[in-house]
């Protein structure tokens, strides 16, 4: 459980000059942009666009609470997402597409991201939740800056797809709260085809580490609610238990035992998946017997902080006492 000066938000306690200094570092990026694993070298200051197909505005497509999250993010009044347009990442399956990969969302500055952050606080909304932040890193940390003159006082998220540079991280240190990465592969060629993400594993084990080492497990306050520290997402994915089962080793041998793991299995077919046949082997939904085997797995090689999806293990009681 969370003390109360664990609870208390980390960007609280950076000073005016940091907090100047890292947006400053971060805006200079876009010059010569190496906000994400990406690594694309372009000039978004001119108007230049890499993989992730924005310059250096920042577009917002939805900002609500959200009751979909995990339970410790949502709680009773929602969690307090802001829908980042475009993403650094470029999942064949993904099922914001419309968003993530056809840009629908409006031009928005740091100032006007951060009333959007009041707002949703002042909704009662338990944390202010960035979806697909990283290629607008900059903007963000200077929303948190103005947002937290402004009062903000609950938790940041930072949702990402775990395609993230070591080296950007660093400077979001005393600024997230919570760190959740929703780790899709454990082997290169899975992530090079299905999200043409070259070099998607060793880069997710350097930037889980380094999330790790700045905020550690997850801590749950005696409310039930998320107050800092990492949760790891996973979507089970059809034909790739493999994956799972790696992504599973890594967070027990690479972090901790006691990290919380959220293990999904929502997934369907959208986007190209679901119509280019060259994606046939991930055309279907997965299988109980799939989503048990990785769950297996993980408890198997140690992990008991598990967010589980109970519909597909229904018709199993008993399954726990297995462990």
């Amino acid at each position: 459980m969370s003390t109360e000066s664990e609870a208390t938000p980390r960007y609280h306690g950076l000073s005016y000059e940091e907090f100047g200094e890292r947006i400053a570092h971060l805006k200079a990026r876009y010059a010569d942009c190496d906000l994400c694993a990406y690594d694309c070298r372009v000039d978004r200051t001119a108007g230049n666009v890499g993989t992730c197909q924005v310059d250096d505005t920042v577009y917002v497509s939805s900002y609500f609470p959200h009751f979909g999250e995990e339970e410790p993010l949502k709680g009773w009044n929602g969690s307090g997402t802001i829908f980042l347009a475009n993403c650094n990442m470029k999942c064949v399956f993904c099922q914001n597409f419309e968003t993530s990969h056809e840009a629908r969302g409006e031009p928005a500055t740091a100032e006007e991201i951060a009333e959007m952050a009041l707002s949703l606080q002042a909704r009662g909304c338990h944390n202010v939740n960035f979806v697909s932040p990283t290629h607008h890193s900059p903007h963000l940390v200077e929303a948190v800056w103005i947002a937290r003159e402004r009062g903000l006082d609950v938790p940041v998220v930072w949702n990402c797809g775990g395609y993230e540079r070591r080296e950007i991280l660093e400077r979001l240190e005393g600024i997230v709260d919570i760190y959740m990465p929703d780790v899709k592969w454990s082997d290169d060629r899975s992530a090079a085809l299905y999200s043409k993400a070259p070099g998607y594993w060793e880069n997710v084990k350097r930037s889980l580490r380094e999330m790790h080492r700045q905020v550690g497990d997850l801590r749950i306050d005696d409310r039930g609610l998320a107050t800092g520290g990492l949760l790891v997402r996973h979507l089970v994915m059809p034909n790739h238990v493999e994956s799972a089962k790696g992504v599973m080793e890594f967070v027990v041998e690479g972090l901790s035992e006691d990290t919380f793991v959220d293990v999904m299995a929502q997934y369907q077919p959208y986007y190209k998946a679901e119509s280019e046949e060259f994606y046939d082997d991930i055309n279907r939904r997965i299988t109980a017997e799939e989503y048990r085997e990785v769950v297996e797995h993980a408890r198997t090689v140690g992990l008991e902080r598990l967010y589980l999806d109970e519909s597909m293990l229904a018709d199993r009681p008993g399954f726990f006492d297995l462990f």
